[in-house]
């Protein structure tokens, strides 16, 4: 039964560091204001504020209509996609099909991009705009899930991102949309300032004025909302869950997500440095080319006991990239059991009986308790002969040393969520396939994994339109790459977000943190 509040206690739960109309969001991740520039969920998400995509995503990753009001296939290999009218650019420009074809362009042309969008493009070979409100694109083979890829390419202007930068956005120059949002000020490594955009072509949003506040440390977001100095924090830190939940000051808001946490064992580089014998002599062979090695290491991983301890149950042991309910998920792949008996037999098998020495890389602030992780894995491995050294990194570090194909770091902590495309495509074609650039495969395959059976098997599901054969196709490629080692499956992580009371939020399964989704409460 709706509670009703006293005018009093209304002013009172919504009295804050800003005005009602005005929301603070204590964030954990300093983004690129550029949309295209750095593949990153969070970057997608402060990127959606400000501008939409053709296909947009609601909370439970369905695709819906965004810039585009429909699409079809006209036959396999060309789609039609309807473009909505009267939509208008921050700047007062009408919103046409040569902003979509000038973002196909731009996305694979931008320079020096760690970790590009090209992945959503990959099968687009050509594009054609019969009138300002229709795009025609054409694919090399059929691809069954283009509107889904969709999601996460943000449209930008021609005119006002012509020839622009990523320091061009950062300035705001470039950082022109057609969002909820318009951009007013950022400064790196302190705060993204956005005011509501009069002219949206949706319902208005709930604030006037939203400003994300980078704060890297858990605890010190969790200070700052308990203080009232933010109204709403990100990336609850899974012990502070219980406190956050019973405190009369906040409110708590969880949900399952779509993320797989996993190890990437790069297979690349004959030698790496952070690959030593246990007195801290290099090697003469990288270890991690030997599926036997690679195996052992996960056999050595005490999923149940990571969750429980490392993630304090807030999180779901997994062996696959994707979690059940997403089309692909194979429930023939078991999660790995603990057997440290048989991993260090294994690592005997491949000629390493005494273990060797390992660099493990994580990032500092972009998964749930990552560098926590990466510490306990540094125990189980211990068991089993490893002496692994953990070295942590901000994500802007971080991605910067994991480049695709350039990587010098052994094994890697990362995360996926599925939500890009809905399915297992996204993992298939950008983790698991081998490094193939013209042809936008592998983008994100840091490990340089390479397999002619996985690849066969990716590239024949993601051109079959048939969804019974592109199942089976999909669950049989995730379970030759698993039971090979490409990566190594942790745990499926949760999403919590917690406000002040008096703010009400809904998670979505994707992570996103979403200032569209936050209201005051009723």
């Amino acid at each position: 039964m709706r509670k009703f509040l006293s005018a009093v206690a209304i002013a009172a739960a919504l009295a804050g560091p800003a005005a009602a109309a005005d929301l603070t969001v204590g964030a954990r991740f300093d983004p690129s204001i550029d949309p295209h520039f750095l593949y990153l969920s969070t970057n997608m998400a402060y990127a959606q504020h400000m501008f939409e995509p053709l296909v947009a995503r609601d909370s439970d990753s369905q695709p819906i209509p965004g810039l585009a009001e429909s699409w079809r296939a006209l036959d396999d290999t060309t789609w039609e996609f309807k473009l909505r009218r009267g939509v208008r650019f921050h700047d007062g420009q009408e919103f046409t099909a040569a902003d979509v074809q000038f973002t196909v362009r731009r996305v694979p042309a931008l320079a020096n991009n760690p970790s590009a969008y090209t992945g959503a493009l990959r099968s687009v070979v050509s594009t054609e705009a019969p009138d300002p409100y229709t795009v025609i694109f054409r694919t090399d083979k059929p691809n069954p899930i283009l509107p889904s890829q969709f999601t996460i390419m943000s449209i930008v202007s021609h005119k006002a991102a012509a020839d622009a930068t990523p320091a061009d956005f950062a300035s705001g120059k470039a950082a022109i949309g057609t969002g909820p949002y318009r951009f007013v000020r950022y400064a790196r490594g302190e705060r993204l300032e956005l005011e509501r955009y009069a002219d949206y072509r949706g319902p208005a949003p709930a604030w006037d004025k939203v400003t994300f506040r980078f704060i890297p440390n858990p605890a010190a977001r969790v200070a700052a909302l308990l203080a009232g100095d933010v109204d709403m924090i990100d990336y609850v830190p899974t012990a502070d869950l219980p406190r956050l939940k019973s405190d009369a000051r906040s409110a708590l808001f969880t949900r399952a997500s779509d993320r797989v946490i996993y190890l990437v064992p790069n297979v690349g580089p004959d030698t790496m440095a952070g690959l030593t014998t246990k007195a801290g002599e290099a090697l003469d062979r990288n270890p991690l080319r030997d599926a036997r090695v690679r195996r052992a290491l996960s056999l050595a991983i005490n999923r149940p006991a990571l969750v429980d301890r490392v993630m304090e149950g807030f999180a779901a042991p997994a062996g696959q990239l994707v979690p059940q309910g997403f089309f692909g998920y194979d429930p023939a792949i078991a999660v790995p059991p603990f057997d440290l008996a048989r991993s260090r037999a294994l690592l005997a098998e491949a000629g390493w009986p005494d273990g060797f020495g390992m660099t493990v890389a994580c990032t500092t602030d972009r998964y749930v308790n990552d560098a926590a992780i990466c510490q306990a894995l540094a125990q189980m491995w211990a068991r089993a002969g490893i002496a692994m050294k953990v070295e942590t990194y901000p994500s802007n570090v971080f991605f910067t040393k994991v480049r695709t194909g350039k990587s010098e770091l052994p094994m890697m902590l990362l995360g996926w969520g599925s939500s890009s495309t809905g399915d297992s495509s996204g993992a298939l074609t950008g983790l698991l396939h081998s490094i193939d650039a013209p042809r936008g495969y592998g983008a994100y395959n840091f490990g340089a994994y390479a397999s002619a059976e996985v690849d066969q098997k990716i590239e024949t599901a993601t051109t079959t339109m048939d969804a019974a054969q592109r199942l089976s196709l999909m669950q049989g490629a995730m379970r030759a790459a698993v039971e090979d080692g490409a990566i190594i499956a942790l745990h499926t992580q949760m999403t919590a977000v917690a406000t002040r009371k008096g703010i009400a939020y809904t998670p979505r399964a994707d992570e996103w943190t979403m200032a569209t989704h936050a209201s005051p409460a009723r």
